[in-house]
């Protein structure tokens, strides 16, 4: 909860006071801002974890809700009639209302921290998925180079075939042209040696495979282990 962003709007400069000495009081306290509807209405694009309403002047609540999207994560804590929170609740799904009674404090810290669990938890699902994204297209690519070292390994032979014919009659070319068959000779036998180590790298990650899949299918079996 240390590195979340939290947004305390409200108009009432004494709720926003006690919450945020709450939090400062915590171990693990996230970055606070505390505005009030005057000034939100120019930074209604900043992204937030979380956002608390608090009390507002009258009229300012549905306006000031109106700029969140959907999906943010929102505490009202401010009065609200059992109709608006019907009609507020249908289109927030993660609103949470919290009453003004003499535990609000308490009871809003205890409700923002389990919601800062689930967007911090979201946020690393999120990131998770992108990260199998990338390692699928790596996969991918993986796959591919398998699929094409015989065509890559055919294509090198025969450079290396040719270059080697081309330098065994030295006198034939200008000392320029030899140089660049030499060139072409030598990359050729780097591209190999690359290819030869790709090969080898699959053959230790299919061997790695073969002996995790095995320990997994020894430890799933019951006294598998046992000696």
């Amino acid at each position: 909860m240390r590195n979340a962003n939290v947004l305390i709007l409200t108009d009432e400069a004494e709720f926003a006071r006690l919450l945020t000495a709450c939090w400062q009081a915590e171990r693990q306290a996230p970055r606070v801002t505390v505005l009030n509807s005057d000034v939100w209405a120019g930074q209604s694009g900043a992204t937030y974890d979380l956002v608390v309403v608090g009390p507002m002047r009258d009229g300012k609540l549905s306006d000031i809700l109106r700029a969140f999207e959907p999906t943010a994560a929102v505490i009202l804590c401010a009065p609200a009639d059992s109709r608006e929170l019907g009609q507020l609740r249908g289109k927030y799904p993660r609103l949470v209302h919290v009453p003004l009674r003499e535990d609000w404090a308490q009871t809003l810290l205890l409700v923002a921290g389990e919601s800062l669990r689930r967007t911090e938890a979201v946020r690393t699902a999120r990131e998770a998925q992108r990260e199998a994204q990338r390692n699928e297209h790596h996969a991918t690519l993986g796959r591919y180079m398998l699929d094409m070292k015989h065509s890559v390994n055919n294509a090198l032979t025969s450079m290396l075939g040719n270059a080697e014919l081309l330098l065994l009659e030295p006198g034939q070319l200008s000392t320029q042209s030899l140089a660049q068959i030499k060139t072409i000779h030598n990359m050729a036998l780097r591209i190999n040696e690359i290819m030869q180590r790709f090969s080898s790298l699959s053959s230790e990650m299919k061997e790695a495979e073969t002996t995790s899949q095995a320990e997994n299918q020894e430890a799933a079996i019951p006294g598998g282990s046992r000696r």
